[in-house]
């Protein structure tokens, strides 16, 4: 697949993180992208400002896991159509970083399975919340044995209380997190879903960048 051409702007690494807003009848989440995952970013912001996700649906829901959208094929998708394979024709290549894990409330890059993307290449606008729920230290213990990974003790608290979903962790690029509206995800979670984990009624979606 395609990479994503290359904007020449100016480095927004030292600059003020960029929030966005997503609009869902279920209310309204503050999200900021974050600085150390610049292509993950960029790309987000650009597919932001060309209104790429207006009308899109998050089409996979899954209580005590995650929310997923951004797959293109869901605007004015018919009622029950399986969905989840749509892409603007790129993919974006992984940006893991052990500091930024599957809390609750993480912004992440959905992607295709390793069997057919050992890259762990991002999907070009899918991406999902994470809702996830608490863990044990025993549970944090051998999730990280089985995926060879340390969990600081920061993340491990993080985990026990807030939740999350570090099953994924080094898995899936978290390219940012919730500030407000942690409720909206609780509320899409807990929709009645069909057999594809497709809301039986649609969630649409509007996203906007908020002004600094």
């Amino acid at each position: 697949m395609l990479q994503p051409e290359t904007e020449q702007t100016e480095p927004m690494d030292n600059q003020p993180e960029q929030i966005v807003k997503i609009s869902t009848s279920y209310g309204d989440m503050l999200i900021k992208l974050y600085n150390e995952t610049p292509k993950h970013r960029d790309n987000f912001i650009k597919l932001v400002k060309e209104g790429y996700y207006n009308g899109l649906l998050f089409h996979r829901v899954m209580q005590e896991f995650m929310v997923q959208g951004g797959d293109p094929d869901s605007r004015n998708a018919a009622a029950g159509a399986r969905l989840g394979s749509g892409s603007p024709g790129y993919t974006i290549p992984a940006e893991f970083r052990k500091d930024l894990f599957h809390k609750k409330g993480a912004l992440a890059a959905a992607r295709q399975p390793d069997q057919v993307n050992p890259q762990k290449a991002s999907s070009g606008s899918q991406f999902y919340i994470v809702q996830g729920k608490p863990a044990s230290d025993d549970e944090l213990a051998m999730m990280g044995q089985r995926m060879g990974i340390t969990f600081t003790e920061d993340q491990m608290e993080v985990y026990r209380t807030l939740g999350g979903t570090p099953f994924l962790d080094q898995n899936y690029t978290v390219f940012g997190e919730v500030i407000s509206g942690m409720e909206v995800i609780d509320k899409i979670a807990a929709v009645q879903t069909d057999a594809n984990d497709r809301p039986r009624e649609d969630i649409k979606m509007t996203i906007t960048l908020e002004e600094e």
